[in-house]
């Protein structure tokens, strides 16, 4: 799998406003893939984000489960720092034949549409 599988994942990522910084991707040897991206834990959204991405990904139904698993990562805090510095959250498939783009497709029709407007957002 080569980068351009991953655009259309990233530019919709890229639009999520809470959303901070640059996003890294990667395969494993078994066709898998993963993305990892920092959310803004001082946006007014972090943690609606959060709980969307959280919804679609690892729990949409009892009885429709995207093959996908959202969850954050940090390296040791006492040597790096806090979570505005460290902490960072991990998309990552356990199928190979779900492909980023289907990952993107599914996040935009079920996050708010459109995803970079705030007003479609809940207001906290």
């Amino acid at each position: 799998m080569d980068d351009r599988a991953f655009g259309s994942l990233e530019e919709f990522l890229n639009r999520v406003p809470a959303l901070s910084g640059s996003i890294a991707h990667g395969v494993n040897d078994e066709g898998l893939w993963w993305l990892k991206f920092s959310i803004d834990s001082h946006h007014g959204l972090a943690w609606h984000t959060v709980q969307e991405l959280g919804h679609v990904l690892n729990y949409l139904s009892l009885e429709e489960r995207l093959p996908t698993r959202f969850y954050p990562v940090s390296p040791p805090p006492y040597l790096n720092g806090g979570p505005d510095e460290c902490l960072s959250w991990v998309i990552e498939n356990t199928d190979p034949e779900f492909r980023p783009g289907h990952c993107a497709k599914w996040l935009e029709a079920r996050m708010p549409n459109p995803v970079e407007d705030l007003n479609q957002w809940p207001s906290e």
